[in-house]
């Protein structure tokens, strides 16, 4: 038969584990991107729309979660 009337795991990836890779990716943040996080954090507390603005490809959601998982209090 042809190779379209088999079934593979691999073809039912996830769309949500294709995000979660997607997301890890871009919270790589470089060391300069992280100095600069930390600076305008202390100079604009929770203002990550306008942290975001000062990053070139940088949304205001990844600077939130970044800033989330590194500050979080234990």
């Amino acid at each position: 038969m042809s190779d379209m009337d088999r079934s593979s795991s691999d073809d039912n990836i996830s769309v949500d584990s294709q995000d979660d890779v997607n997301e890890s990716y871009k919270m790589d943040f470089s060391e300069d991107e992280a100095d600069l996080i930390s600076r305008l954090y202390n100079l604009l507390g929770q203002r990550w729309a306008l942290i975001a603005g000062r990053i070139p490809g940088r949304t205001a959601d990844e600077i939130e979660k970044y800033c989330s998982k590194r500050y979080a209090s234990d």
